[in-house]
């Protein structure tokens, strides 16, 4: 009888074995008590497929914290829900929203998270805190859907008063939300010819997350990401950027940000994980991309996808 018992051990042993290495090694949520990353969208403004505009998602303790809404963001958040069970990332509970700045590829989900969640039964308001022009694009986007607006509180489909409604806080830097769960801090980046993008940094009972937005690489980010837990970087190769054209080679280099440097900022700042997301390849693949970051820094760095949760 002790023979079968530890012969049922070994199995049970090897098959959870075989499980933890069929899944993927990115895979590894934290418990829903803590903090739990969620990457919506890790895409560009390139059309690709398999990967949404630009969205991640914090949730602490049940509640979820936005960051960027690109094209897809709201139903990336529904397929999060469905493959992890994660309450908070249901339509009806995208309740907060942080944006970096306003380019079109962080933005064009923004009327998605106002109306879409409004029609899956969102009874709150929705919080945005984002660069200024936020509160202006958010006018437009209201009277750009009056009409439905007015068709469904005023017609025969049930809706509620409020689920539609925004309260932008227009920010400029420095500590900018606080509740139980979090302390978000917004902090100035370099994006081209934009007057106002940021980064943030998360800190969650547990960790601090740091989200670059996209940026060019001024040092300031090291101490903004000083002491983080887990940074989560847009990033371009340097074998990609090669083959570009000149002019678009000066726009890069003054708004984002080479493998390369990310390697040497995530040497400065020593985080447990780097997430690389915004991922700019230009016929390279992920495996070179992080292979130009493993030629200056040896941490634990991965190529973000999008719904990988961490």
């Amino acid at each position: 009888m002790r023979r079968v018992f530890y012969l049922f051990l070994a199995v049970a042993f090897l098959t959870g074995c075989q499980a933890c290495v069929s899944r993927s090694d990115t895979w590894k949520p934290e418990p829903a008590s803590k903090s739990q990353i969620i990457l919506l969208g890790t895409g560009t403004p390139n059309a690709e497929p398999d990967r949404s505009g630009p969205a991640a998602a914090i949730v602490v303790n049940g509640i979820s914290y936005i960051v960027d809404c690109g094209p897809g963001v709201v139903r990336r958040a529904q397929g999060a829900y469905e493959k992890y069970g994660i309450e908070a990332l249901k339509a009806c509970n995208l309740r907060r929203l942080f944006i970096t700045h306003l380019h079109t590829d962080h933005t064009l989900g923004y009327p998605d998270l106002i109306f879409t969640c409004w029609v899956l039964e969102r009874e709150e308001t929705l919080e945005v805190y984002g660069p200024p022009g936020t509160g202006e694009m958010t006018e437009h986007l209201l009277e750009a859907y009056k009409e439905d607006i007015e068709v469904r509180l005023g017609g025969l489909e049930p809706a509620n008063a409020e689920g539609y409604k925004v309260n932008i806080h227009e920010i400029k830097g420095g500590y900018i939300y606080e509740d139980e769960n979090v302390k978000v801090k917004a902090f100035r980046v370099k994006h081209g010819a934009w007057d106002y993008a940021f980064g943030y940094r998360f800190e969650t009972p547990g960790r601090v997350i740091v989200i670059s937005g996209d940026r060019a690489p001024v040092p300031d980010i090291a101490e903004e990401a000083k002491g983080c837990d887990v940074l989560i970087h847009e990033v371009y190769s340097v074998k990609g950027f090669q083959g570009r054209e000149k002019i678009w080679q000066d726009y890069h280099r003054g708004a984002h940000t080479s493998s390369v440097e990310v390697g040497e900022l995530a040497k400065r700042v020593q985080p447990g994980l780097v997430i690389l997301t915004h991922q700019l390849l230009w016929g390279a693949t992920p495996e070179e991309l992080l292979e130009e970051i493993r030629q200056v820094y040896d941490g634990k760095v991965v190529s973000g996808k999008d719904l990988d949760i961490y």
